[in-house]
């Protein structure tokens, strides 16, 4: 399932990047597209060794109606790091942020990360989710008895369990992205022009909303998938998911090169 996300996320950074040479000119860019793509996927936030426990794993769930400071602060402080680098002219560590940056709003914008599936998940642990110590104990449950650790496993990898649903969302929902071509998700004028009076935060704001109004995850849990749900997963969602990354990565590069002191984002 991972290799499906890890290439959707790949294929948004993509198109993103080909949109923000159209808004900067290629000559403008200051890295690469393979320097990005180099720190998705096992170099990326959903990396294997991150679920073994090497490190805290980030935590990309938003909830469009509800507090959200620890997403917030992710996002700002992957994209004032990225101006930094960028200011500073290193590469590698301006490449990292980029793309670390871009898996959060995408993940922000994935109808299955605005389910409150902390909350459930430690009501199925009775614990948080930091007790999380492998891969294993991402996807068993120990309860005091064999039967309390099945019926509570159940509940996370079972038939519609908390874990198998949102896995199974992003799979499909990745595996429809990947066959987008993606071409019309230029940012228009009148999102440039908000970029520049606000903040690309309050825009990915406004667009997790517009997709959380669609209610995808709740239809996907009820009947799968269906050609309407596919249909706002490729007319709603993906293009929304290019153009904030455009958006957060144009704002970093044009912040970049203001005046010392001077934001773009506020």
């Amino acid at each position: 399932m991972y290799s499906f996300v890890f290439h959707a996320h790949q294929k948004v950074d993509r198109v993103a990047y080909k949109q923000l040479s159209v808004l900067l000119g290629p000559v403008a860019l200051p890295m690469g597209i393979s320097e990005i793509l180099h720190f998705e996927g096992n170099r990326g936030p959903d990396a294997a060794r991150l679920k073994k426990g090497d490190d805290e794993p980030p935590w990309h769930f938003y909830q469009p109606e509800g507090k959200n400071k620890q997403f917030i602060e992710v996002i700002t402080e992957h994209h004032d790091r990225l101006v930094k680098e960028l200011v500073a002219g290193n590469r590698q560590h301006a490449a990292f942020d980029a793309a670390w940056l871009a898996h959060a709003l995408v993940d922000g914008l994935t109808p299955a990360h605005h389910y409150p599936y902390e909350k459930e998940l430690e009501v199925i642990r009775r614990s948080d989710k930091q007790t999380r110590h492998s891969i294993c104990s991402h996807l068993l449950v120990h309860g005091d008895t064999a039967r309390e650790s099945i019926k509570a496993s159940l509940k996370l990898i079972g038939p519609k369990g908390l874990l198998m649903t949102h896995t199974s969302f992003e799979a499909g929902a990745s595996s429809i992205i990947l066959s987008l071509n993606l071409a019309k998700t230029l940012p228009d004028s009148q999102e440039l022009a908000l970029l520049r009076q606000s903040s690309f935060i309050d825009i990915f704001e406004s667009y997790a909303r517009q997709i959380e109004h669609l209610n995808m995850y709740k239809r996907f849990y009820k009947n799968g998938w269906t050609q309407a749900l596919a249909r706002d997963i490729r007319l709603e969602a993906a293009p929304r998911m290019v153009r904030i990354v455009t958006l957060a990565w144009y704002s970093a590069i044009l912040e970049a090169g203001r005046p010392k002191g001077e934001k773009l984002c506020v």
